[in-house]
């Protein structure tokens, strides 16, 4: 329920529920205020429908706060009405008038605490095991309901009539685990196990504390008296968590005993057993009498009575004395009036508990009654006025009202419960100021967890968004990167397919340039074919003409015969020349295009150079930058630590400087209780002394009557003895003597009072001396325990932040290994992967040139002829087959192909 919900709102239904809608008032009688905490008052009461006595818990949720109240209201409902089992009080119902709540629930006899103060000594073993075993299986059905008590303790666990164990004052310290990252409330400070102490500051706790409190439950049950109880709350604090845990201190306990006490004593929770695994514990489980708690509360209800008549004949007594001695004066009969009063009130001091410090039951009470016979005999009931055992918070007031015959009586009975139940408040009040002295420690050391968390938080905020910007800057210039080697990779293939068009066009225009040449040169060649034919047709006819003798017909056959011969020798010329001009082209474009492959080869080797060479050196810069972040993460690292650890520091000495103050006025408020305490001694002492005096007085008194008697009698005989005419003589010796021995009475009087003054002011001097000087010890011994404790939180900070800065250094010199390793094992990568592009395209172009070379000699040409066509290609160009352009190109790939293998390589 959301607290901007006005405090007594039963507009949500749920709330609604849980609250009965009759009036408290007209449903219980006979409220008698029996219990008084910071909560409210606990009352007495009957159900007018049932006459079933019930304890009332007034809890008003006005005034300051009043949304807090109603919310630890509606919580501490909610969680009884959760609760249905044999071993907790029963709940009944919750009522609400006039911004009060009135939560009743059942009434039982009394505590396991209101026991230990009646008999004045410790349990017997087998009377704590019944106790325990019983608290052990509320326990139990509680943890198995993800529940918890946090307030375990013999006030806090009831015993009812027929010896059944049942807990109590389930407060707002109870809750759900989940529900407890931090304290909300104080609780008994001597009964706190350590990690509810650290929860202060971290962590969270679960049911395991419980089973520490019951085992301080059970020193306390063996001891009377919880360890630690007359320390300060807060030094009670440092001792927890600093020393060991307490142990039995008697030898006459069994070992069962002790190893069970161990057991749940146990510092670390996670060696601390559960509370069911407890109940299996030989020490509870061991063979016991069924009656032993029947017995217990019998023992116990003999001893209240005869307490209840031994006060009761000392009242008698002092109102016999009163009536027997008629009026008396004012300051007298105030005096026994003031007597009696102190008498009956130290009936109820005579069976309190001390109040040992405010704890989380603060917020709730349990109401408990030894009477003897509440409901079989109502007559005495009438007659002692009630018979109560009243658990507040941490201490355990008895109210036994005397009963009396006399209305007298009754009225000194009644005034000594409300002094009683005024004391108790007033005790409250004392103690509030502890208990907000605690709250503001609580919120203090909250603040500080919260202050340190949300720096953390903010430093952690900051790492990872400095990482996730390191991390996009990484992640941009890998894009980057791989962009580049992208358009790199279409540049280079963009050049190959150009390359590829090129020299392929080259080729084209190579071979037809060729053509073109060899067609020039077969025209030549035939036309010089030609002039030679005439020329030798000439030659011919003139060889002829010449000749005379040989016949026309003759030189016709032979002329026509030599041209023939001409025609066939210039027709196998021709057929020789196109032969050559046909092997030459072949040769020539064979060559061409082996130039052309190793010229592309070359291509290749450098693009793919380029390539590896860009990829080298991206990694580079990637790792270039990778270190920059590490040592930029590192330097943020420490700066952060360095910040947490100062922050740390700092609020440790401001926590550590109000643990002191509240020590320094905790000592401040001891002594000023002791002055007042001396003080009001110094008062009462006159009194005390008033009466000694009144007392040596009477003593002189009788001693004067005496010796007045002696003298008399003495006169007389004296008087009978003697002359009538020395009687003069002798009463006048006989007076002389009598007021000699009256001046040395008077001496000695006034010398007895002088001594009984000087006396009694050196002893009450002596005894506020000696009470000073031990309250100075104890004082002093609680703050060296506090500079201990502070000093070894200092210790253990100091070593922790040593602690997290080698954990700090090695963590970022093992990221720092890693990334070099890293590193190292990416350039291996990257030069294994060069080495291996490198020796694949090397092979794939060896692999292609000896294609190319096994092609060429199928095709008839042989290694002799490559080897001048590799020198050809080194050396010159056929001046027939270059045009310009071609010429320049050839050039390009001829410088690189000897660039490629004179002395360029890929590494």
């Amino acid at each position: 329920m959301p607290s901007t919900v006005r405090a007594g709102s039963l507009k949500d239904p749920e709330v609604a529920e849980l609250f009965f809608k009759e009036d408290p008032e007209k449903l219980f009688s006979d409220l008698r205020e029996i219990g008084h905490g910071s909560f409210g008052a606990v009352y007495f009461a009957r159900d007018v429908r049932s006459t079933e006595v019930v304890a009332i818990k007034k809890m008003s949720y006005s005034g300051k706060q009043s949304n807090e109240k109603w919310q630890d209201i509606i919580k501490e409902v909610k969680f009884l009405q959760r609760i249905q089992h044999p071993n907790s009080i029963e709940y009944k119902g919750c009522y609400l008038r006039e911004h009060t709540a009135w939560l009743v629930m059942e009434y039982c006899l009394g505590s396991a605490s209101d026991v230990l103060e009646v008999h004045k000594k410790p349990l017997q073993e087998m009377e704590i095991a019944a106790i325990t075993h019983g608290a052990l299986q509320g326990l139990a059905y509680l943890h198995s309901h993800n529940m918890i008590h946090r307030d375990i303790k013999a006030g806090n666990i009831l015993l009812t009539e027929p010896g059944q164990v049942k807990l109590a004052d389930f407060g707002p310290t109870a809750g759900t685990y989940r529900g407890f990252e931090r304290m909300d409330v104080p609780l008994s400070f001597p009964r706190m196990a350590p990690e509810v102490i650290l929860a202060m500051d971290e962590g969270q706790y679960d049911g395991k504390v419980d089973v520490w409190s019951l085992g301080i439950t059970c020193v306390e049950l063996a001891e009377r008296k919880p360890p630690l109880f007359n320390m300060n709350a807060m030094s009670a604090l440092y001792h927890i968590a600093q020393n060991e845990s307490p142990t039995l201190q008697s030898s006459e306990w069994t070992e069962y005993f002790r190893n069970f006490v161990d057991s749940c004593l146990q510092k670390i929770p996670q060696d601390r057993p559960h509370s069911d695994d407890l109940l299996n514990h030989v020490f509870v489980q061991r063979e016991r009498p069924d009656t032993v708690l029947m017995d217990l509360i019998l023992r116990t209800k003999d001893a209240v009575r005869e307490l209840d008549n031994l006060q009761y004949r000392k009242m008698k007594k002092i109102l016999f004395q009163e009536s027997h001695n008629g009026p008396q004066p004012d300051s007298q009969e105030g005096d026994e009036v003031s007597g009696c009063t102190g008498t009956v009130n130290s009936v109820g001091s005579n069976q309190s508990i001390p109040s040992m410090s405010i704890s989380a039951s603060s917020q709730s009470s349990s109401v408990n009654s030894l009477n003897e016979a509440a409901q079989d005999d109502r007559s005495e009931l009438d007659l002692m006025e009630g018979d109560h055992t009243v658990m507040s918070n941490s201490s355990v007031i008895h109210l036994k009202p005397v009963g009396l015959l006399c209305t007298c009586a009754r009225a000194h009975t009644r005034t000594a419960i409300r002094k009683i139940v005024t004391r108790e408040m007033q005790e409250h009040e004392q103690d509030s100021e502890l208990r907000e002295q605690m709250s503001g420690y609580k919120r203090m050391r909250r603040q500080h967890q919260k202050h340190l968390m949300a720096l953390e938080n903010k430093l952690k905020a900051e790492m990872d968004e400095h990482r996730l910007r390191l991390d996009k800057e990484l992640e941009g210039q890998r894009n980057s990167f791989a962009q580049e080697i992208e358009k790199l990779v279409k540049k280079h293939q963009a050049t190959m397919e150009k390359d590829a068009k090129t020299f392929n066009s080259d080729e084209k225009k190579f071979q037809q340039h060729i053509q073109v040449q060899q067609k020039k040169e077969l025209s030549s060649f035939l036309e010089s074919q030609k002039r030679e034919y005439k020329l030798r047709k000439e030659q011919l006819k003139e060889e002829l003409s010449g000749n005379q003798s040989t016949p026309k017909k003759e030189k016709q056959e032979w002329l026509s015969k030599q041209k023939e011969n001409i025609q066939h020798f210039q027709a196998e010329e021709e057929a020789n020349l196109l032969r050559r001009q046909r092997q030459y082209l072949e040769l020539e474009c064979r060559r061409f295009k082996r130039r052309i492959l190793i010229a592309r080869h070359n291509v290749e080797q450098d693009l793919a150079r380029e390539e590896l060479n860009k990829r080298q050196t991206q990694k580079d810069l990637e790792h270039a930058m990778l270190l920059r972040h590490h040592e930029s993460m590192q330097e943020l690292e420490f700066r952060h630590l360095g910040t947490i650890q100062k922050m740390r520091a700092e609020l440790i000495r401001t926590q550590h400087l109000t643990e002191l103050n509240n020590q320094q006025e905790y000592n401040k408020r001891r002594e000023r209780e002791l002055r007042r305490k001396h003080v009001m001694e110094v008062r009462q002492q006159p009194k005390s002394l008033k009466s000694k005096e009144l007392q040596i007085k009477k003593q002189f008194q009788d001693t004067c009557k005496i010796q007045t008697r002696q003298y008399k009698a003495l006169r007389n005989h004296l008087l009978e003895s003697t002359p009538k005419a020395d009687h003069k003589a002798v009463l006048k010796r006989l007076k002389e003597e009598q007021t000699r021995k009256l001046a040395i009475l008077a001496e000695q009087y006034d010398h007895s009072i002088n001594d009984m003054l000087s006396t009694q002011a050196l002893r009450l001097d002596e005894a506020q001396e000696g009470e000073c000087q031990v309250l100075r010890m104890q004082l002093q011994q609680e703050l060296e325990l506090l500079n201990a404790y502070q000093s070894k939180i200092k210790m253990q900070t100091d070593a922790q932040h040593d602690r997290e800065r080698r954990e700090l250094e090695q963590r970022v010199s093992l990221r720092r290994a890693l990334l070099e390793q890293k590193i190292e094992e990416e350039m291996l990568s990257l030069q294994n992967e060069r080495l291996e592009r490198i020796r694949a395209l090397l092979e794939r172009q060896a692999r292609e040139i000896e294609a190319f070379d096994s092609e060429s000699m199928r095709l008839g040409f042989n290694n002799m002829v490559w080897g001048a066509i590799d020198t050809h290609t080194r050396t010159h160009t056929h001046t027939h087959t270059h045009t310009t352009g071609f010429h320049q190109h050839t050039v390009t790939l001829t410088r690189l192909s000897e660039a490629l293998y004179v002395g360029q390589s890929f590494t």
